[in-house]
């Protein structure tokens, strides 16, 4: 009986391995001869990622945490190390804490710059800042650092399958971030602040076209204008008549 349940855990955590590892480009026989059943014994670096990989299935992201923060501290050189980390760093994400996962995901690109799993791990922290954008009518702030997360992937990884993602993505954070300087940009044109509507009107016309905004915007530009215009002769009529 145990070792039917050990087997299951084994099969649940091989899941988790078989996606990373396509990532990586390992072979499936590479992966399961990481399993043999002589070495799954107690605390070895497999039966902790496999307990780690079962929790994470089961929902418990901190316990697999403390799993696959095990493996990592307690047999730093295994080859599944890596793969603990970004379980670590995963663990975060999908429980929806997404400061801790960056954190985790940036530490990862830092240790392993040249790691095959580093496009993945940069649309995650894009992800990340994407997950915590607020409404257009608020700060802009987790909008934009999602943005530059999503240009650098796209910059450094054309190719890779998660600049496909990160393509739509940063389409996304574009849009919202033009649709917040047309909203500020609005504001102020209500408050007669023309020169400062007009700065708002102008960015997006320049940085965010064919966002769904060009011909609202080309109209406020020219509204804008025309009443900077209005002011400047009105003040120019009560120069003359000063004098």
């Amino acid at each position: 009986m145990k070792q039917d349940k050990v087997r299951l855990k084994i099969a649940a955590g091989i899941g988790i391995l078989l996606m990373l590892f396509c990532l990586s480009g390992c072979s499936l026989n590479s992966i399961l001869s990481l399993f043999k059943k002589d070495t799954l014994v107690r605390n070895t670096p497999e039966a902790l990622y496999v307990r780690g990989s079962s929790e994470f299935q089961d929902g418990n992201y901190k316990k697999a945490r403390e799993y696959f923060t095990r493996l990592k501290d307690e047999h730093p050189l295994h080859e599944l190390a890596i793969l603990a980390e970004l379980g670590v760093a995963d663990s975060f994400f999908t429980d929806k804490e997404y400061i801790d996962a960056e954190n985790a995901y940036r530490e990862f690109l830092n240790m392993h710059p040249t790691n095959e799993n580093i496009p993945y791990v940069m649309y995650q922290i894009g992800v990340c800042h994407y997950n915590q954008k607020d409404s257009i009518d608020r700060d802009q702030t987790e909008t934009v650092k999602a943005k530059k997360e999503f240009e650098r992937l796209l910059a450094r990884f054309p190719d890779s399958k998660f600049s496909l993602a990160a393509g739509k993505m940063l389409r996304e954070c574009n849009q919202d971030i033009a649709e917040h300087e047309f909203y500020v940009g609005k504001f102020y044109f209500r408050q007669k602040k023309y020169q400062a509507a007009l700065g708002r009107f102008e960015t997006i016309a320049l940085n965010y076209p064919n966002v769904g905004l060009d011909y609202k915007v080309e109209y406020y530009i020219g509204e804008t204008k025309r009443k900077i215009a209005e002011e400047e002769k009105l003040k120019q009529d009560g120069d003359k008549e000063k004098k």
